[in-house]
């Protein structure tokens, strides 16, 4: 092992059912510092982790459970036995709680979320007590990593009682709290301001996620750094030949942020003008996504158009591989700051150039990789058009494939974004 090998913790929330581009970024991250040499261990938080493939938390249980933090946030003068707090926590027990997601109202969304914001001073303190104190006997880690934001709350109890410095990643904690109604909104983002001080180091995924967050947290220069995501793009290839006919494709979460119900209007503008033109429309989805998913049919079917739409829900590993490579454009015009966008980086690995709006992450990565398009966002016209051109562009779109794959297997891999990681660690612990 390197003489600069660093023992972390690195705690990450699950989903429970779904895939989730934090997951996946935080699995590839642990694995490439391990084989860095680095003793690192990945921390399943709420729910059990869903990744492309085997976790990185390895056989380690759910921590902080998602229904013991709810029966603490409600009832937290209710003293649990052992053996009932770890039932809760068992993977069947969590996992239908994730399936139940639809049912949690704005009022418990917001009172968790400020709840777990505020640490060992809110009412989920003895959930987070107990896990403080696990890695403590674990043995004394260098540092602990927070997969994201709204698990600063930790901070100031891992460095009152552990002594370490914590770093945090942001990965698109605004698009969440900015949706919480009041006062739970300005709550929360009072209570994520109040642990600053305990954060060593913020850690975005995107230059232009740096700048919002350190202004929404109202911090100077130095104190949040870009490390762009990367991954392992191991059976991401190309596929042998391009499709017979043109088509558009969609993966993401099924959810009207991600831009879905704009690619389907951009889908009815294009469709007359392109009549071999198909849309195959895959990625996550949970309960509360199915009313919106129904509407987007209904809408498709009125237009004629059901036919040439292809729906493929909640993909596995090889699944997701085989979507991409059966595309000739992939296009996610999510309509909020989306903080990177990780799905154009994985079209880009199998070849596919993108269609994305010019705003937020999304600019900012197709620059990066010279694999796509941009085009005005919320305007599903400019969308059908940029799509429209780059589809009847044989050569341009193969050079922009070209082009996207040889970047982002460059610079948007798991060891560089390791390296990078890796790089503000040290630097907090003063090593060469």
């Amino acid at each position: 092992m390197p003489n600069t090998a660093m023992k972390i913790v690195h705690l990450t929330p699950g989903t429970g059912n779904f895939h989730c581009g934090s997951c996946l970024r935080d699995n590839h991250l642990v694995k490439a510092l391990r084989r860095m040499g680095h003793d690192v261990v990945m921390v399943p938080l709420y729910l059990p982790l869903v990744t492309d493939h085997e976790a990185a938390s390895g056989p380690l249980p759910v921590f902080a459970g998602g229904i013991n933090l709810y029966l603490q946030q409600k009832f937290p003068s209710f003293r649990r036995p052992a053996w009932l707090r770890r039932l809760l926590d068992s993977p069947p027990l969590l996992r239908l709680a994730a399936s139940m997601a639809s049912m949690t109202s704005a009022r418990e969304l917001g009172e968790m979320t400020v709840g777990s914001l505020r640490g060992l001073d809110g009412r989920q303190a003895a959930e987070w007590q107990r896990l403080i104190d696990w890695i403590g006997t674990e043995g004394k880690p260098d540092l602990v990593s927070l997969s994201n934001g709204l698990l600063n709350g930790l901070a100031p109890g891992i460095r009152r009682d552990l002594g370490v410095p914590v770093i945090c990643s942001l990965q698109g904690e605004d698009s969440f709290l900015d949706t919480l109604p009041e006062p739970w909104k300005s709550d929360a983002w009072d209570a994520f301001r109040a642990n600053n001080a305990d954060v060593a180091l913020y850690i975005a995924t995107s230059d232009y996620y740096r700048d919002v967050m350190a202004a929404h947290l109202r911090l100077p220069p130095g104190r949040i750094i870009t490390v762009r995501n990367g991954m392992d793009f191991t059976g991401f290839t190309p596929a042998p030949a391009p499709p017979e006919v043109p088509v558009i494709g969609f993966l993401a979460r099924l959810c009207y942020g991600k831009g879905l119900k704009a690619l389907v209007d951009a889908f009815l503008l294009l469709a007359p003008r392109l009549p071999q033109a198909r849309l195959a429309i895959a990625g996550t989805t949970t309960k509360a996504d199915e009313p919106f998913i129904a509407q987007l049919k209904n809408t498709l079917a009125t237009a004629g158009l059901t036919d040439r739409v292809s729906w493929r829900e909640n993909l596995d590993f090889d699944q997701k591989i085989q979507h991409l490579q059966s595309l000739s454009v992939l296009s996610v015009p999510a309509t909020y700051g989306e903080a990177f966008g990780l799905y154009i980086i994985e079209a880009n690995a199998c070849g596919i150039p993108v269609v994305e709006p010019d705003h937020a992450g999304l600019g900012e990565v197709v620059r990066a990789t010279g694999g796509g398009v941009l085009c005005a966002p919320d305007d599903p016209a400019a969308l059908a058009e940029a799509l429209e051109s780059l589809l009847l562009d044989e050569p341009r779109r193969r050079a922009l494939a070209e082009a996207g794959r040889e970047a982002v297997t460059r610079d948007f891999t798991s060891e560089r974004m390791a390296r990078d990681f890796e790089a503000a660690c040290l630097g907090l612990l003063g090593k060469p």
